[in-house]
């Protein structure tokens, strides 16, 4: 088997573990709940569960303790992509090839959806209690989700991103935006993984690094593909960057530094990671796969 045809396989398997967590479109409240399930249902790479069920695996874990937390962490990514959607923020009609949230649904009920979704990730995670009772990596799992999506994670780095629209940025303003933005919950995603895998210390440390890089190359890839890319393959508007008035990491630093520096990057995450033990030629190859990836 390809890794192509193992990478669709695996992310199957991890789609139909989130659908498992999704509710019922029931009740008076039954609007909110379809467009919820509408956002989390348009399809995507699920990137975040998928590293971190392969971190876990990697790292020995075994069983669904994991689960909740994978469905988690998409619902909380998918409440930052209705929410970055909305006329107040990107103001994007098209997300993952079909017409976003407030499009559909209008932009109060999408802005409800987003809220839904957040609260539901920690109802959903909050079920490993049951699922381990007495386990303290239930615990450190949930306070990490909790630390790096918040003010201090993904929401400090939306702050700062909406507050220097218009204005321009230098690197390293425009780092702390990508570190928090988009590589805390793909930091999250991994150190979870490892945290209810057993790891403890260094070993956790060197994941954060590792989903720190593969952040950081998966957000200048975005960049580039936002110039580089057609609506037909990004399933989004190209050139919203630009529309926005946003400073980018190709603004910045060019379209060729930039691809030479998400290879870069991307390498210095493989060589942290194959210092560590474990089975991780998946993982591996995932890594490696979002040099080149066209979507």
């Amino acid at each position: 088997m390809t890794f192509e045809q193992e990478l669709e396989k695996r992310t199957q398997e991890v789609q139909e573990t989130i659908y498992g967590y999704l509710p019922k479109e029931t009740g008076c409240q039954k609007t909110i709940l379809e467009a919820m399930n509408y956002s989390m249902t348009a399809g995507g790479k699920r990137l975040r569960p998928l590293l971190m069920r392969e971190t876990y695996r990697m790292l020995g874990g075994e069983g669904t303790l994991v689960e909740p937390f994978m469905a988690a962490i998409e619902m909380i990514h998918t409440h930052s992509l209705i929410h970055d959607d909305l006329p107040a923020m990107d103001n994007d009609e098209y997300r993952r090839g079909r017409k976003t949230t407030h499009v559909v649904y209008g932009e109060a009920m999408a802005i409800l959806a987003g809220d839904g979704l957040l609260n539901l990730a920690y109802e959903t995670a909050s079920r490993g209690f049951a699922m381990a009772p007495g386990d303290t990596r239930v615990g450190s799992a949930l306070a990490t989700l909790a630390a790096k999506t918040g003010v201090y994670g993904m929401m400090g780095g939306q702050a700062v991103d909406v507050e220097s629209v218009g204005e321009p940025l230098d690197r390293e303003r425009l780092h702390f935006i990508y570190r928090l933005k988009t590589g805390a919950l793909i930091e999250a995603s991994m150190m979870i993984g490892a945290i209810l895998a057993g790891a403890v210390g260094e070993d956790i440390l060197r994941i954060g690094q590792v989903a720190a890089d593969v952040g950081l190359a998966f957000q200048i890839q975005d960049d580039i593909l936002d110039v580089t890319g057609t609506q037909q393959i990004l399933g989004k508007p190209i050139n919203s960057d630009e529309k926005n008035h946003k400073t980018t990491y190709v603004t910045i630093e060019g379209l060729e530094k930039a691809r030479a520096d998400v290879e870069q990057i991307s390498r210095r995450a493989i060589h942290t990671l194959d210092g560590m033990t474990g089975e991780k030629e998946f993982l591996r190859e995932l890594i490696l796969s979002l040099i080149s990836r066209k979507k």
